[in-house]
């Protein structure tokens, strides 16, 4: 088989590196040609040699190049895959340091949250680049894979005012399933479930072993299990309440609601600090920022460890190249995706990026009725919804009324400030990321007047309920 998969933000080296050797383990793939392509020469030169080097150790002909002309790379792509992070660690700390001046303390901000909606605005102006390019030089009907975030929104926007096919790819579901064998002691191949919902925010609505459903006793297991008991407080507290547990971390989940991260003394109550998914107070921040400078320090010992092997065992479990195989080979793949509601759900919007068991063939990706989820689930996706809706709207008309009015309805913002102080904060951070905000120009610059008449509501330098010191 011969055809092109462009690597968009490619000088992310795990991700690439990763995906990369799990589709050159299908062995029809090993003609194929691949493309990275990157803002940053350095990193790209660096993920391209060592991908290069892993190739030619497993004496494969597959064609590699690196460019920084986004176009050249998606030329003739038939599969286009998106990892790029919109304004780097610069405009992450944004996302996470100016809310937390008014009391909004998020673990992750990349979904919800002032910091999911943020860099909403900035990644979709870039997708809809990329999908006119895609329409412009790729293969018809090319097909784009988002790995980006906040994953619903972008899929949202690339597959409404992109016109290009799109599908949302996360490993969340994959992640919480391990987690639910391993709480009832089994293997994560011995369990049968069904997850459905939204991005971060997906349920596993059915969970069988040999035949038995075990999602009503998932709730004990969790209750007495000596390290998820203590861990994965929020989500066990939902699945209480909720009666169905949900895929994201215990940081993530609990970022995403009103109830657990509102006021600073109980935060703590929540988390766990041993880990960063647990809870912390931008802990992902911390994470990244820590290891910033990895190429510089991790590149020279990588040169010096043996390239990768590409083979069917040690393939990750990101969605990716399974599609890309099913598509091909026709060989069938079930896995769970984000694609356009489309009646899926029933009592969730048509219009929304649902997060569904799809199975993958010759015939393309085709995505099973749902039905109904259960109402209170649907509950606490309809809320974020609504955000995502304002958000991906607010980023394509560069309308910094329908931002505020996001903002208003996050359901963690909304539970700890007031309408002026949510409004004050959006003009900090639309201030704060101009050069990555073109669309906001206008409001950008009236934004600017109102923070230099200096009649403000005061805001206090504040570091968050549960937040580690960064490792230098």
């Amino acid at each position: 088989m011969s055809f092109k998969i462009a690597f968009v933000g490619a000088g992310s080296l795990g991700f690439t590196r990763k995906l990369m050797s799990d589709i050159l383990a299908v062995p029809e793939f090993k003609d194929i040609e691949i493309a990275f392509t990157d803002i940053s020469e350095q990193n790209l030169k660096m993920v391209y040699t060592l991908c290069q080097r892993d190739i030619k150790a497993n004496g494969l002909k597959t064609k590699l190049t690196a460019t920084l002309d986004r176009r050249q790379a998606l030329k003739n792509a038939r599969y286009i895959v998106n990892v790029a992070r919109v304004g780097g660690l610069e405009a992450f700390q944004l996302d996470i340091e100016i809310p937390l001046k008014y009391r909004v303390d998020q673990c992750v901000g990349d979904t919800l949250c002032p910091g999911g909606i943020m860099y909403g605005q900035r990644g979709i102006p870039v997708v809809l680049d990329i999908c006119k390019d895609i329409r412009e030089v790729s293969e018809p009907e090319a097909f784009l894979l988002n790995y980006a975030n906040p994953n619903a929104m972008l899929t949202w926007a690339a597959n409404k005012y992109g016109q290009v096919r799109t599908i949302g790819l996360c490993h969340g579901v994959q992640a919480g399933h391990a987690l639910i064998a391993n709480a009832f002691g089994l293997k994560k191949e011995e369990l049968d479930i069904i997850a459905a919902g939204i991005n971060h925010q997906t349920w596993y609505i059915q969970i069988r072993h040999q035949g038995k459903d075990l999602t009503g006793k998932l709730l004990k297991a969790l209750e007495s299990h000596p390290v998820y008991s203590k861990t994965e407080k929020v989500r066990i507290d939902m699945l209480r309440r909720f009666g169905y547990f949900s895929t994201e971390s215990n940081g993530h989940l609990s970022e995403y609601l009103p109830w657990y991260r509102k006021r600073p003394k109980e935060i703590r109550r929540w988390v766990d600090l041993n880990s960063w998914v647990n809870g912390e107070t931008g802990g992902y921040l911390r994470v990244c920022q820590e290891g910033r400078n990895w190429f510089k320090k991790e590149y020279p010992k990588l040169l010096k460890e043996p390239p990768l092997v590409f083979s069917a065992e040690k393939r990750s479990q990101e969605h990716g190249s399974y599609i890309i195989e099913g598509l091909e080979t026709g060989r069938i793949y079930r896995g769970h995706f984000n694609v356009v509601n489309d009646g899926c759900i029933s009592n969730l919007p048509d219009d929304a990026v649902v997060e569904v068991p799809g199975y993958v063939d010759a015939n393309g990706i085709n995505i099973p009725r749902i039905g109904h989820l259960p109402l209170g689930c649907a509950a606490v996706c309809n809320a974020s919804i609504s955000v995502q809706r304002l958000a991906v709207e607010a980023a394509v008309r560069g309308d910094d009324l329908l931002l505020r009015q996001a903002m208003m309805m996050d359901p963690l913002t909304g539970a700890v400030c007031n309408p002026q102080e949510i409004w004050q904060m959006t003009d900090e951070l639309l201030v704060a990321q101009a050069k990555w905000l073109p669309q906001y120009t206008q409001a950008i610059n009236e934004a600017k007047k109102r923070l230099r008449q200096g009649r403000l509501l005061p805001t206090k330098n504040y570091a968050g309920a549960a937040r580690l010191l960064k490792k230098k």
